[in-house]
């Protein structure tokens, strides 16, 4: 081989080695970043034991009245409205009475032909007692005549009891309103057959008004305990009312799961008027506690949990709490944190335990 093949041989060869002992030289890549999740953090404290929850609700009368016939029959007037303001006694509508007139007037021929039988029942008694008198007639005879003297005499308290009945019935062909109020539901139109007992109208009675509010489980103690009830209406924002809790359901709505509460009005006027929404303040003041976000709460084994934060390594680890009352969107913390310390609020299903997390400045609290 010739001089020249060998040095272009040797040539590449010297390159290649000068290129690997130059990458030789040179530093490995760093590492990747570790993986730090932004989150939103808040320094625990003592939070005010004043709370105020608002519940939404209808004005509605104390009383309402399911009104009914006590009679079955075809109903032949309707005199009111809904919305027609009644006094108590007042007609409100009328069934067809000539059926009930009917055994009303055969009832009282009964009773005429029962009171001629007992009149003559008791001249014969009379007679018999003057021919036992005398020793004409046996003892047995004159009990007989007085045995039907009596059955006679029954028989006419019967019918008469049974004539009061039926005028009784006669009369419960009108409805009648039982007290003052205002027509709230009407069910039922002239013509329509109805039964006795079916309710067809609805009263509220006039009077107090109150505001029907539904009231979740968790918040119970709270409504009890209230320092205030303060009702406001929609249609009137800037009037408040004082109210006072008149009724608490001790069943919970199958649908709902909430427990239906009645707030009376203690100072009504007349601007309040049934069918008006309204709300309910609910003002409680209570020592100061310690309270996070809801959002900082999840839950190992179903055990409430946070995430505190160390803010020296900027590390969180898992807390077990103790919770107390919810109130709007925070939550009493009754052992398990102290004031001071720093707890994840937003975020907290993207972290684990030890993990580095960074204050997002777009989360920032």
């Amino acid at each position: 081989m010739s001089d020249n093949s060998k040095m272009k041989t040797i040539l590449p060869l010297s390159l290649l080695l000068l290129a690997s002992l130059s990458a030789c030289g040179r530093d490995a890549p760093p590492p990747p970043p570790a993986d730090i999740r932004p989150v939103r953090a808040e320094q625990v404290g003592m939070q005010s034991g004043r709370s105020n929850t608002q519940y939404s609700g209808e004005v509605r009368a104390r009383y309402e009245t399911d009104l009914a016939f006590r009679v079955a029959g075809r109903v032949q007037t309707r005199l009111v409205e809904v919305g027609s303001q009644v006094k108590a006694g007042q007609v409100i509508a009328t069934l067809d009475p000539q059926d009930y007139q009917l055994a009303v007037d055969a009832a009282q021929a009964q009773l005429a032909a029962a009171e001629s039988e007992a009149r003559l029942a008791q001249q014969d008694l009379q007679r018999y007692t003057e021919l036992r008198a005398q020793n004409f007639i046996s003892q047995a005879e004159l009990d007989r005549r007085r045995n039907t003297s009596e059955a006679a005499l029954a028989r006419v308290r019967q019918l008469r009891a049974e004539v009061s009945r039926l005028r009784n019935q006669q009369t419960y062909t009108q409805l009648t309103a039982p007290q003052a109020g205002v027509m709230t539901a009407i069910d039922f139109e002239a013509g329509q057959v109805v039964a006795a007992g079916q309710p067809v109208a609805q009263m509220a009675r006039s009077g107090e008004r109150e505001v029907r509010i539904d009231v979740p489980e968790n918040a119970l103690d709270a409504l009890r305990k209230a320092q205030a009830l303060t009702i406001r209406l929609w249609s009137a924002p800037e009037v408040s009312y004082p109210g006072r809790l008149r009724e608490l359901s001790p069943v919970a709505d199958a649908g709902s799961r909430t427990y239906s509460a009645r707030v009376s009005f203690l100072q009504p006027d007349p601007d309040v008027k049934l069918g008006m929404t309204a709300t309910v303040d609910v003002d409680n003041q209570a020592a100061p506690s310690l309270s996070v976000p809801q959002t900082a709460l999840f839950r190992i084994n179903g055990q409430p949990q946070v995430w505190v934060l160390d803010r020296a390594t900027r590390k969180v680890a898992a807390r077990g709490v103790q919770l107390g009352e919810m109130s709007g969107e925070r939550a009493t913390v009754r052992s398990g944190l102290q004031a001071g310390e720093w707890v994840v609020t937003a975020g907290v299903h993207k972290i684990a335990p030890g993990q580095e997390v960074r204050l997002a400045p777009s989360l920032l609290p």
